[in-house]
């Protein structure tokens, strides 16, 4: 009862009444109460989702305070030393390489940023898996890497916690969390009765709870301490776990526990009762059985109990015994938990992980018992977490959470180290990874099909496809990588034995069988998981141990490790039932027990000094041994060779892979390594015939010019017997573990990658095989990397091409490394590609060419000395000194002196390779007395020796070889040769002297011989099948016999003869060439080079050799021996030789072609605009008279533009927002990366231009304010063109076979965009051009001397007759005829219609009534400002600096002229009168002006070069030129009164009395009207008439005030003032008239004033120009003022106050920039990337900006941003991805990234996470491309956005 009525009580005062009682000294009743109270408020039958109870609890814990108080005093005792931050995935993190102990150390980015990594190796990464933050652990990382917090440990000077502060929480967390347990009891069903969502629902329900605790960890180290002893606690879990007796809800949810406790062990409870397990379950030896196998297995032989030593049947399953020291077999039986923390875990496990819970038990990690307690539970669930795993659906998300864990405690070596010792962590982790494998083996079919007993696994198993081993394995090699539990791991045998049989299951997967007769129907893709699976689960694991084994102390390691490789090799020979002959047709990639084997035997002889052959088995083992990893060498040849092209692409990809950077020195590194050393200890004459056997090439290796082949189609041989050699070459030079130091084959490694191509930093790291596991020595960006990389590569900074596409930085290989250290056949080791050799050896040309080392014909690959070999491999040189390998030589070479069929230049520079090596590597002669029993062993006496010097110089005189009836050589050989006196032998005795030479059958001697030298044991082994039987082909007709063929040649005669064959001269060598030799001019060249470097070598290392070479060369040599070559080989060779010539044929055709097509491009590109600007210049009356003629680039006809066929210039229209970003002062706007930092737009060109047409509109008429302004600063149209014209009836045609084009283009045709037929540059419209321009043309240029009165009155006159501004508005009667008929007006209609379509209504409408024509008025004339202006920006702000004289040439603002004028030529402006009028005429006081009628706009608010654009289009066209200059002179005029009147506003009080003053006494004087002051003094004296004109501007501080303002600095600010309108007005006359713009004279202002005739000729630029001189009146000046300065004053009071801002005017603005960019990346990413992406934040930064420069990418957002700021052209940089993006109206693409890291490489998506930085090139590029509207025509990869990327 008392509990209830606590529960209506107010929880606030019953939390502190209890609080209180508990403190008293006998607090037994406040201990009951509180019971009751929570009886009664935690009571699990409630629902989960009910908060009542968690509302409680807070109130309770916190005593009766504020919940929010309550944590923040428990945090002011945090204790905690570690930072702990717990992540998930997606959080981006740190990890330094250079302060961290553990591979797996990461930082949160506060820790990072706050300690100090300046020059250190680390990288900013977007977390997996996620994880926690390291800082604070030494056991991890560095104490240097601490943050400053956790370095200075402030947790240790915390005051202890006061007793009664947790003591609620004591009492009350125990019932929190079982009442937690307890709901995931009652949630929990079997998985074969839930689904997936009833336990999502579950975890649902319990989120807030669950949050709670996580809240509780957050409050630090005090309350972790109470959470630890909780959860930890033995008593507490008894007592309340069990369920009270009476409570049957608790009870029933006990027993749901119970039951799905029971299946927890590695042994379900049904299969332990089904094998009648009848060990003690506590012995030492627990036995188990695996997830049943169930291949042949009948039931009753599961019970049989199998030997230790692991025999196994097929069926039966191996029993995994736990070693001896396994004191605790728990792992096998189900669960027992003690804790609340056990149970936490199994219900994490059992729900899957969910992130809530392994967050919560991983943000207790940093209380130290904790951590300890939590691994060992973690360890004693490990068995239960993999079947977990493996039953999961979402086996991906639950992997990363267990890794989440797992590696946040076993990368802290002391805690891995006790639990190996108190929990056999290692045994655990093995006999998992075993039972987990054991689920999924199928039987090898790999050799003997039938009788195989060996198992392996089956890739094709969800397990291996998916990666499922994954977190296990990654665990275990965490763990290996502490060298006392790897110590440990080593010591122990019987553990080593259970590694070594998991390693087995995977030995010989994924067995390939080559497909003969069709092509396989499905190709499986299981290879990726095989060689994933052998890389992860063998070869890094490997890798480990092998860290460990590395000095003389861990020996016996190694000798142990080897031993277990040899048993189990031994047992799996056994058990594939291998005899002697690998299996035709079969290849498997994965043999990880022989790379094992390999990989310590390499660290035995090279780190450890142990003996090689103290490790070696018994020969006959050897030769086991050295069948498979040979057997792949040769598959590799035979896929190249398209041998298994019926097997499908996979098996290309298994090959490739296998020599892949990743996989390489885990896989075929170590096979060759093998193979060498079983080369070095075999017989050299069995491993050279082994070798050709299993290439298939014995049957070519015969002297006889035919031959027949059992195997090979006879395309196939040429490419085995190249992959034969080159496999002998790779085999006896290659070094990698034969005696070079690391540095030496890091060296060669980059060297071999750079050859192939330049390399960026970054793929070069990646290509470089690496020790897989990160504790080794070279980790990639070690010092020793980058050193070696700047020894052998230069560093190319990235550049611009000028197609605008960007490269990265690149290294390429040093010139000496090309002359010294270019190696071949490491290169043909590493290549993936074959096409890589190829162009390893283009670039190894290019440079001999270049150094002029080498300049005709192709150079061979070169030969480079090797290192010497390591004393225990010098055997390996016994293959290049053995006679089978002498009699392939000289076969060959006889072969290729004859031309036989399938010989190449490559067999041919392969042989001379290995002679070379031969020769630079000579066998020590310390074998005298064994000579002779060899000669006895060799009953063919081809050669005397081994010794290739000697054997060099041997003749061979006679050769039996076994050719087909049909051969040459049959017929020849009918009559004996007739015996010379010389031969004093007769021919029987030839015949009997005749080599013999059988590679098969010697080989078969040497094994038999092998075998019966060694041990007795092994020659028990009984051998089936006689070896005979296998190489001869079944069914092939007995029609070999035999011949004799008369050589008389040696090697030496037949290299000699080989030369004058290449060199095709006879006696190529002169017998004195030896002493003419220079030594070192052998290194580079092509064939003839390598046989004079080999004969130069022989004759300095061997006198009888020299004296050979001088006999032989001294000889006159016979014509080289007629080719016996049949008429069909004859045949073949003028059809290679016809081939060769059409190759060169079309070459030369193709290169004339080129040029052509170069030259037509510079001069389509170079089309003059068609405005004719030529025929200006040409002044001759004929060529004006002509009609201007186009080209059309679709049809190809040439002619004028008529009204019936108008003819149109390709251009693309864009709305531009350039000119509004210009700013006034030069200085960039900053981008934000801080809260106080912000940009405000207000101070932009387009803002500017707003407020002023805004305030206009507020006081005067509105259609004399739009005349007034112009508009389109922001969203203006810009047009440009590539300057090619088509017909516009050829353009619909094109664009209609556009639209029928499937193909996916990059551009809408829909909406008119289509790419110009001949240039292909992006374009949306066509700009009609008008008809040719007629007689009037001569006098329109013709300058008159008519007086500026009289030409005043004839523009008066001109407007007049247009009849432009009567009330109405009409459309002249004369042109509507024109206008309704002609098809180029209709053209000129549409074109109007598109332009108007470019941009957005807002940035057309700027009226009071939008639509009405006034509004298109101004419309129309601001599209020629925009683009004006625009042509500027692009010159560069001014016209002398001569900027963009391409701009010019395709400038097509002719055009849109005429198109302009004849719109508004439409219009008849609603104006009372003529501005004309008012700029040129004093007119009579008017008073019609009705008072509630606003005046217009005063002449001095008008903007000039507005006025100048709408007369020119207005008047009749063409405009004569005097009439234009009469126009500028008169609005200069007025452009001066303005600068006069806006500088007066800036002077102080004083300075404009003094300075109105001083004029008025020079108004009198003769040319008072043009000088300054006497205007000056006039403006003033008529504006200060009235007072507020200047009392309003008083308070504005005058910018200038503090100086005083002296004559030259008035002349200065006016000259400013009026440039702008000069400029503009220079331009228009270029383009209207094609005057030449002026050069560059000294001064600007001067040299635009000549040009526009503003000034007189007489006078001479050299004095000062006054601004004043250019004036020029045609009434009285000071009448024209005053009336002008009326208009002003005589505006009312409240109007004059605000409008007076107007005459205050700065018309000059700086040229447009994008924002600055901070120099570091991580400044802009640390900053944006926590934001959350509102509206508000992604603030426009397009104030001169970034366009938008937004943080994130909501899509939508940025759409809505390029519409709203950059008029649809937007740029943004993707903070996430560190890329430019750049949206265009509908379409989007990626720019590339202006932050490169510190090799000139981008990072896009922050993969690498390396340091980035501003690339100033790349931004200025940019900016550019911004600037000149180029992002179209320049990036080529365009795609709709859909508004969302």
């Amino acid at each position: 009862m008392m509990a209830v009525s606590q529960v209506r009580r107010d929880k606030k005062s019953t939390a502190a009444h209890l609080k209180a009682a508990l403190n008293w000294t006998d607090n037994s009743s406040g201990v009951r109460q509180l019971q009751e109270l929570l009886d009664c408020v935690l009571n699990p039958e409630k629902p989960a989702a009910d908060t009542e109870a968690l509302d409680w609890c807070k109130c309770l814990i916190a005593g009766g305070e504020g919940f929010e108080e309550f944590c923040k005093t428990v945090r002011s005792y945090d204790n905690a030393t570690l930072c702990g931050l717990v992540w998930t995935a997606n959080f981006v993190a740190y990890r330094c390489r250079t302060c961290g102990i553990s591979p797996c150390m990461s930082l949160c980015a506060e820790c990072f940023n706050n300690g100090d990594h300046t020059g250190h190796d680390f990288n900013m990464f977007r977390s997996q898996a996620g994880g926690a933050c390291d800082c604070g652990d030494s056991n991890v990382m560095r104490e240097t890497g601490f943050c400053r917090r956790h370095l200075l440990r402030t947790g240790e000077n915390v005051p202890s916690v006061p007793r009664d502060l947790l003591l609620m929480s004591e009492m009350v967390l125990p019932r929190f969390i079982i009442c937690i347990i307890q709901y995931l009891r009652d949630g929990y069903t079997e998985p074969d009765t839930s689904t997936e969502r009833d336990l999502q629902k579950v975890l649902q329900q319990l989120e807030p709870q669950i949050s709670f605790l996580e809240e509780l960890t957050k409050m630090g180290g005090a309350m972790r301490t109470v959470l630890t002893k909780i959860l930890t606690n033995q008593q507490i879990f008894k007592d309340l776990s069990m369920g009270q007796e009476e409570n049957v809800y608790a009870k029933k949810n006990y027993e749901k526990y119970l039951s799905a406790l029971k299946n927890s062990g590695l042994v379900s409870v049904e299969e332990k009762a089904q094998s009648g397990a009848a060990e003690p379950t506590h012995g030492a030896e627990a036995g188990a059985g695996a997830g049943a196998l169930g291949l042949l297995a009948s039931p009753d032989e599961s019970n049989k109990e199998e030997d230790q030593d692991g025999g196994q049947s097929v069926g039966q399953r191996k029993r995994v015994k736990l070693s001896s020291t396994a004191k605790d077999p728990s792992i096998m039986d189900s669960l027992k938990h003690k804790c609340f923390l056990e149970e936490l875990l199994f219900w994490t496990i059992k729900y899957e992980f969910p992130q809530k819970m392994v967050t919560f038990l991983l943000n207790m990690l940093p209380d130290q018992d904790y951590k300890i307690t939590f691994t060992k539970t973690f360890v004693q669930h490990y068995a239960f977490i993999m079947k977990t795993l493996m039953k999961s659906q979402e086996s991906d998300t639950m992997s990363n959470r267990i890794v989440h864990i797992s590696v946040q405690l076993f990368s802290n070596e002391e805690l891995a180290r006790h639990v190996t010792e108190e929990c056999q962590l290692l045994d655990i982790m093995v006999t998992v990874l075993l039972y987990m494998m054991e689920s999924c083996l199928i039987k090898s079919e790999l050799q003997d099909e039938e009788n195989s007993r060996h198992v392996v696994v089956n890739c094709s198993e969800p397990l291996l496809k998916n990666n499922t081993y994954w977190p296990l394995v990654s665990d275990f090699i965490n763990i290996l990588s502490h060298q006392s539990v790897a110590k440990k791991f080593l010591e122990d045998h019987s553990l080593l034995m259970l590694w070594m049989s998991f390693v087995s299951f995977f030995q010989g997967m994924n067995l390939n069988k080559r497909e003969l007769t069709e092509h396989v129907e499905f190709e499986s893709q299981t290879y990726y998981a095989a060689f994933a699976a052998e890389l992860e689960a063998c070869a890094q694991p490997m890798w480990g141990l092998l860290t460990h084994c590395k000095v003389k102390e861990t020996q016996e390691y190694t000798k142990t490790v080897v031993r277990y490789c040899l048993e189990t090799l031994q047992i799996w020979f056994d058990a594939i039932g291998f005899v002697d002959e690998p299996a035709p047709n079969q290849v498997t990639f994965h043999l990880p027990l022989h790379r094992y084997y390999a990989m310590f035997l390499s660290k035995a002889v090279k780190c450890q000094g142990l003996d090689l052959d103290s490790l070696l088995p018994h020969q006959e083992m050897l030769m086991k041994i050295m069948v498979h990893p040979l057997q792949i060498q040769a598959s590799l040849s035979e896929i190249h060779s398209n041998m298994w092209v019926r097997n499908g692409l996979q098996i290309k990809g298994q090959a490739m892979t296998y020599v892949q950077s990743h996989f390489c020195n885990s896989m075929i590194d170590p096979d060759i390594f093998l193979l060498q050393v079983c080369a070095s200890r075999l017989d050299p004459d069995y491993f050279i015939s082994s070798v050709f056997e299993r290439f298939k090439v014995v049957d070519l290796l015969t002297m006889a010019s035919v031959h027949q082949n059992a195997v090979l189609d006879s395309e196939q041989e040429r490419p085995m017997l190249e992959g034969a050699l080159t496999f002998l070459v790779i085999l006896s030079s290659l070094r990698i573990h034969l005696g070079m130091a690391d540095d030496e084959i890091l060296r060669a490694e980059m060297v071999s990658q750079l050859c192939m191509n330049d390399r960026t930093h970054s793929s070069l790291l990646d290509l470089i095989p690496e020790n897989p596991n990160p504790k080794s020595g070279i980790v990639p960006g070690s010092c020793s990397f980058e050193e070696m990389l700047s020894a052998v590569a230069d560093f190319k900074a990235p550049v611009f091409e000028p197609g605008g596409s960007m490269q990265q930085g690149m290294y390429t290989p040093k010139e000496e490394v090309w002359e010294k250290e270019f190696d071949p056949i490491m290169v043909v080791l590493r290549t993936v590609y074959r096409r890589d050799v190829q162009s390893a050896m283009d670039r190894y040309s290019a440079f001999l060419k270049q150094s002029g080392m080498h300049t005709t014909g192709n150079p061979w690959p070169p030969y480079k000395e090797r290192t010497p070999l390591h004393p225990c491999y010098k055997g390996l040189d016994r293959l290049l000194h053995c006679k089978t390998l002498h009699i392939v030589i000289f076969t060959l070479l006889y072969k290729i002196w004859l031309d036989h069929s399938n010989m190449s230049e490559h067999v041919l520079c392969m042989v001379l390779y290995l002679i070379e090596l031969g020769l630079d590597n000579q066998v020590q002669e310390d074998k005298e007395d064994e000579e002779p029993c060899i000669e006895e062993h060799c009953h063919d006496s081809w050669f005397p020796g081994t010794n290739l010097l000697s054997n060099l110089h041997h003749v061979i005189n006679y050769v039996r070889v076994r050719v087909p009836e049909t051969a040459p050589e049959v017929k020849r050989e009918k009559d004996p040769p007739p015996s010379t006196s010389a031969e004093a032998s007769n021919f029987g005795q030839n015949v009997r002297e005749a080599q013999v030479f059988s590679l098969v059958a010697e080989r078969r001697r040497k094994f038999q011989e092998i075998i019966n030298r060694s041990s007795t044991e092994a020659s028990q082994v009984v051998r089936p099948k006689c070896s005979s039987t296998r190489w001869v082909p079944p069914g092939t007709p007995p029609q070999l016999v035999t011949e004799i063929l008369e050589i008389r040649e040696s090697m030496l005669s037949l290299l000699i003869k080989l030369h004058q064959k290449l060199s095709a001269k006879q006696n190529s060598l002169s017998a004195t060439w030896l002493e003419d030799m220079e030594t070192n001019c052998h290194a580079h060249g092509d064939g003839i080079t390598a046989i004079e470097r080999i004969l130069t070598k022989a004759a300095a290392r061997s006198r009888q050799s020299k004296r050979s070479i001088q006999e032989i060369c001294g000889q006159v040599s016979p014509p080289v021996a007629p080719k016996k070559n049949s008429p069909i080989d004859k045949k073949t060779m003028d059809k290679d030789e016809r081939r060769q010539r059409a190759r060169e044929r079309q070459q030369k055709l193709l290169a004339e072609f080129a040029s052509r097509q170069k030259s037509f491009m510079e001069t389509a590109m170079d089309v003059e605009s068609p405005d004719a600007e030529a025929a200006m210049d040409l002044g001759a009356s004929e060529v004006m008279e002509s009609e201007v003629l186009y080209d059309c680039v679709i049809c190809g006809q040439s002619g004028p533009s008529t009204e019936d066929r108008p003819t149109g210039l390709v251009v693309l229209l864009q709305a531009s927002s350039v000119l509004g970003h210009r700013c006034k002062s030069d200085e960039t706007k900053k981008l934000p990366t801080t809260d106080d930092e912000h940009i405000y737009p207000a101070d932009t060109c387009g803002a500017a231009h707003d407020v002023r047409l805004a305030l206009m509109q507020r006081f005067f008429k509105d259609s004399s304010c739009l005349q007034s302004v112009s508009i389109g600063w922001d969203g203006g149209v810009y047009v440009q063109t590539c300057g090619h014209t088509l017909h516009i009836d050829c353009h619909k045609s094109y664009m209609e076979s556009l639209r029928n084009d499937q193909v996916l283009q990059g551009f809408s045709v829909d909406k008119g965009e289509f790419t110009c037929p001949l240039c292909r540059q992006f374009a949306n419209s066509v700009l009609p051009c008008c008809p040719g321009r007629s007689t009037e043309v001569v006098s329109w240029h013709m300058p008159t001397n008519k007086k500026t009165a009289v030409l005043v009155k004839e523009v008066e006159d001109l407007q007049e007759q247009l009849g432009l501004f009567p009330v109405s508005t009409t459309v002249r009667q004369r042109d509507i005829h024109r206008f309704t008929q002609s098809n180029l007006s209709k053209e000129m209609e549409l074109v109007i219609k598109d332009i108007k379509n470019t941009t957005q209504r807002k940035y057309m409408d700027y009226g009071k009534n939008p639509g009405s024509p006034d509004n298109d008025f101004l419309f129309m004339y601001s599209v020629a400002r925009t683009n004006l202006e625009l042509e500027l920006v692009h010159r560069g702000g001014n016209l002398c600096s001569g900027g963009a004289s391409a701009a010019a040439k395709r400038s097509c603002l002719n055009q849109l002229f005429h198109v302009l004028a004849m719109h508004m030529r439409l219009y008849s402006i609603d104006s009372a009168y003529n501005p004309w009028t008012r700029l040129t005429q004093v007119a009579q006081r008017r008073d019609d002006c009705l008072d509630d009628e606003r005046p217009e706009v005063p002449m001095l608010f008008r903007d000039c070069p507005s006025l100048l654009i709408i007369f020119v289009l207005t008047m009749p066209q063409p405009l004569r030129k005097e009439h234009f200059i009469c126009l500028v002179r008169m609005l200069y005029n007025l452009q001066y009164t303005q600068a006069l009147a806006s500088l007066s506003a800036k002077f102080s009080p004083e300075e404009r009395q003094a300075w109105s003053t001083s004029g008025a006494l020079k108004k009198n004087a003769f040319n008072a009207e043009k000088s300054y002051d006497a205007l000056l003094s006039h403006v003033i004296s008529e504006l200060s008439k009235v007072k507020t004109v200047y009392d309003v501007n008083t308070e504005v501080p005058s910018m200038l005030s503090s100086s005083v303002w002296s004559p030259h600095s008035i002349e200065y600010s006016l000259q400013q003032f009026c440039l702008p309108y000069l400029r503009l007005s220079c331009l228009l006359q270029h383009h209207l008239y094609g005057d030449k713009l002026s050069g560059c004279p000294v001064e600007e202002f001067s040299g635009l004033a000549g040009c526009l005739g503003l000034l007189a000729p007489a006078l001479q630029p050299s004095n000062p120009i006054y601004s004043a001189s250019c004036l020029d009146w045609t009434v009285n000046a000071f009448d024209l003022m005053t009336q002008w300065c009326s208009e002003v004053t005589g505006l009312s009071d409240t109007q004059a106050e605000k409008s007076i801002t107007l005459l205050v005017q700065d018309p000059q603005w700086a040229s447009p920039h994008l924002l600055h960019l901070p120099d570091h990346y991580n400044i802009i990413f640390q900053y944006y990337h926590k934001k959350a992406c509102t509206q508000g934040i992604c603030e426009c930064v397009l104030v001169s900006g970034l366009h938008d420069f937004i943080p994130c990418l909501k899509s939508c957002l940025i759409h809505w941003h390029s519409q709203h700021c950059g008029a649809a052209t937007g740029i943004f940089l993707l903070i996430n991805a560190s890329v430019i993006i750049i949206i265009r109206g509908h379409r989007f693409c990626l720019w590339g990234s202006v932050y490169l890291d510190a090799h000139g490489e981008e990072d896009r998506d922050l993969r690498r996470g390396k340091p980035l930085f501003l690339c100033v090139e790349r931004y200025r590029v940019l900016q550019q491309q911004w600037v000149s509207h180029t992002f179209d025509h320049i990036n080529k990869r365009w795609g709709p956005h859909y508004n969302g990327l």
